[in-house]
């Protein structure tokens, strides 16, 4: 409840106005904002692709191996490009900042492309993968939507340190659902994998939040990932080797960067003791 500021003399209704001026507006996009809003455009654009390209030919028997190719690389690029307007949302919300209905619109958006995309993505695989039971897919897949709805939740209402991230970030759990798809693993371990990633996003695991070099390094990251599904996509020879390559890469991050955070958060706490020791 807003009070009156006891250090000056005037009113917290004389100040209202010049509070409400420097207050973001709640009706005007800003560039933060737009970015937001094309996060939401690839998660919806991901799901039309794999509806189209891969479940479509299956449920007509057309299954043209370079269509369903086409449409599971494009799909999957789509959702490394939402995860790079989340990031570079961020980025300009920090420094040019957003209007009163950011947060909101980067939760939403995120829900869809990193929470409602992944989880359809493995449905579609359940379906057309003939050695797969259904019940247990959609199960998994659920678990994936629910894991990402309740991580965004969470991120609302609870208040890390510094660099730090409670729990897999959702755009990062996105990627390495899909990754584990794309190896085809055997069945089990698939499904096991899947839903291994969604306890993670509602744990207390620790990751690192991309910032400064590793903000620099996600996006590299994300632009030879982009790189390896487009020459996927063409049948470049080789390719299939270079997408194994990366999807292993890929949770080969999700295992170690939580050490990583562990590392950094031993090491803030050591300077932190001998600033204390030093006083």
């Amino acid at each position: 409840m807003p009070t009156t500021d006891p250090e000056t003399s005037a009113s917290w209704a004389e100040e209202a106005p010049e509070d409400a001026a420097r207050r973001p507006s709640p009706s005007r996009l800003s560039v933060a904002d737009v970015l937001t809003l094309g996060n939401a455009v690839c998660g919806f654009s991901s799901i039309y692709f794999i509806t189209t390209s891969v479940l479509v030919p299956y449920l007509t028997e057309g299954r043209g191996d370079g269509t369903v190719r086409h449409g599971a690389a494009t799909a999957v690029m789509l959702i490394l490009m939402a995860s790079l307007f989340d990031l570079c949302d961020g980025l300009v919300a920090r420094r040019f900042r957003s209007s009163g209905m950011g947060a909101e619109l980067d939760n939403l958006s995120d829900l869809i492309s990193f929470g409602l995309s992944p989880a359809y993505f493995v449905v579609v695989w359940g379906l057309v993968n003939d050695g797969s039971h259904l019940g247990l897919v959609v199960a998994a897949a659920v678990a994936v939507l629910l894991g990402g709805l309740l991580r965004l939740a969470r991120f609302s209402i609870t208040t890390m340190q510094d660099g730090m991230f409670q729990g897999m970030p959702i755009p990062f759990a996105a990627l390495t659902v899909v990754s584990i798809v794309l190896l085809e693993l055997p069945f089990a371990v698939t499904l096991a994998a899947v839903v291994g990633v969604a306890w993670l996003m509602v744990s207390r695991v620790e990751y690192p939040k991309p910032t400064g070099k590793l903000a620099i390094a996600a996006v590299g990251w994300a632009a030879v990932n982009i790189g390896c599904l487009v020459a996927w996509a063409a049948n470049v020879p080789g390719a299939e080797t270079l997408l194994v390559t990366g999807c292993v890469l890929q949770l080969t991050l999700a295992a170690v960067l939580p050490l990583f955070a562990t590392v950094r958060r031993i090491n803030s706490a050591r300077q932190a003791f001998g600033r204390g020791k030093a006083a």
